[in-house]
């Protein structure tokens, strides 16, 4: 098996729909997940200095590192997530 982490773009306020359908998607790929996070803010830091990352539809929220076969397994795994903006999927090495 590869591993795979998921990076979630996309915040808007949680309703209960989301919040529902959020915890379905983690529930069926419990078997699957290696590790799971979110994110409470951030920084960036570049050689312009430093500035606060706000939460919007750019910002990262969260992520989860999968076992799957290979790429393409990964990514049918990440199209039933509920995204709000996007998911985007890495193979870790």
């Amino acid at each position: 098996m590869k591993k795979f982490m998921f990076l979630h773009f996309g915040f808007e306020n949680p309703t209960p729909e989301i919040m529902q359908s959020w915890k379905a998607w983690f529930d069926s790929i419990a078997e699957k997940q290696v590790e799971q996070g979110g994110f409470n803010g951030g920084r960036e830091i570049s050689k312009n200095g430093v500035k606060e990352l706000e939460w919007d539809m750019d910002c990262i929220t969260g992520y989860n590192i999968i076992e799957a076969e290979d790429f393409e397994a990964a990514e049918k795994i990440a199209q039933t997530n509920p995204f709000i903006s996007s998911i985007r999927v890495y193979e870790l090495r």
